[in-house]
């Protein structure tokens, strides 16, 4: 039997002569978290209002659990599609207090709607809330009882729209693993939207992201950080150094040494990335005596041009001696003075080959 809980094929979505979802292809099986990963306006949000059914696409299918429920012309509305939603705003109905919100939909006997809201309050931490109304509430708690209402329908498949971006840091990530601790439970499928990388690599199973309404990259988040697609893909998910050149018979010259570059035909110019946390410095000759080589490859005589601590690293600019500036990072105090001279060493492992 499949696992396949959510399949999207080929879904594209045009507003005038813009371009809001490009031929998304996306799965999620049972249980499984993806987030739709990108900067604002790259088509994130329209994706999960296509699947939730108050978008129409202009082409492409979604089946869940096996059956079509949207090909541009067949459309299952939306309150059929067994589909939960949690946006930024909680939308909680003022007039309503946290039973009566968390009911909201719900059909049945009033004592077992209140027992469902009750059971549901318990799993978030808000026993005894159930009278209050939603102003008597801290934006926390009302997070809460949106995930209550949310997942009272017991829904297959929950879609999150940046919903603890409202949040402050410590209580954000509270809230994101109470809720990713109950979908789990129950064995719901996510999801997730977020332009935030650390909060994708911290929930998500696989990421898919996004650029200009396509998935430009899927796969588990060790494997996207660690073999980006593009330069761009590299850049999203921290800063990155560049070092451009033109490949010479099959060779690039850099300040490390040559670089291998097969099947680039000679004056194409190529960029060379590696991430701040990836430039070794060499602390034991300080810049000194002959460059250093390894297995890294050869080593740089770099030049401290600024050093600061950011209170889990420290982030040094070297600039080379053909004027480059560099940056490294060190997860310690290190404060060199401005003009120390050291040699850098950027393992190849380590570094991308991409077209300028």
């Amino acid at each position: 039997m499949s696992n396949l809980r959510l399949e999207i094929r080929n879904l594209s979505l045009r507003f005038g002569d813009r371009t809001a979802a490009d031929s998304i292809n996306l799965t999620l099986e049972a249980g499984q978290v993806t987030c739709l990963l990108g900067p604002s306006g790259c088509g994130k949000s329209t994706t999960l209002r296509i699947i939730a059914g108050v978008e129409p696409q202009d082409s492409g299918e979604i089946y869940i659990d096996g059956h079509l429920i949207c090909d541009g012309t067949v459309t299952t509305a939306p309150e059929f599609r067994n589909i939960g939603m949690m946006f930024q705003d909680f939308s909680l109905f003022p007039h309503l207090n946290v039973w009566e919100n968390v009911a909201f939909g719900l059909h049945g006997k009033k004592t077992s709607l209140r027992n469902r809201s009750e059971s549901l309050l318990e799993r978030v931490n808000l026993s005894g809330y159930g009278s209050k109304m939603p102003h008597e509430l801290s934006g926390g708690e009302q997070q809460r009882v949106a995930l209550a209402r949310a997942v009272a329908p017991r829904p297959k498949i929950m879609l999150l729209d940046e919903p603890f971006s409202g949040l402050d840091d410590r209580l954000r990530d509270n809230i994101r693993d109470e809720t990713l601790k109950i979908l789990r439970e129950d064995s719901t499928s996510v999801l997730m939207v977020t332009h935030s990388p650390s909060e994708a690599m911290k929930m998500a199973d696989e990421i898919a992201l996004m650029r200009n309404g396509k998935i430009v990259q899927k796969g588990a988040p060790y494997t996207i950080y660690n073999s980006p697609a593009d330069c761009e893909a590299a850049a999203f998910f921290s800063d990155i150094n560049i070092m451009t050149s033109n490949v010479e018979k099959s060779l690039i010259q850099t300040p490390f040494g040559e670089f291998f570059a097969p099947g680039h035909a000679d004056g194409t110019r190529l960029d060379i990335v590696i991430r701040p946390q990836h430039l070794r410095i060499d602390f034991d000759r300080a810049g000194h005596g002959p460059a250093p080589t390894d297995a890294m490859g050869q080593a740089a005589r770099a030049t401290v041009s600024r050093a600061r601590f950011l209170g889990q690293m420290s982030i040094i600019d070297f600039e080379l001696e053909d004027n480059q500036i560099l940056t490294a990072s060190v997860p310690s105090v290190f404060l060199p003075k401005v003009g120390t001279r050291f040699w850098l060493l950027a393992p190849r492992k380590h570094c991308y080959v991409f077209p300028n």
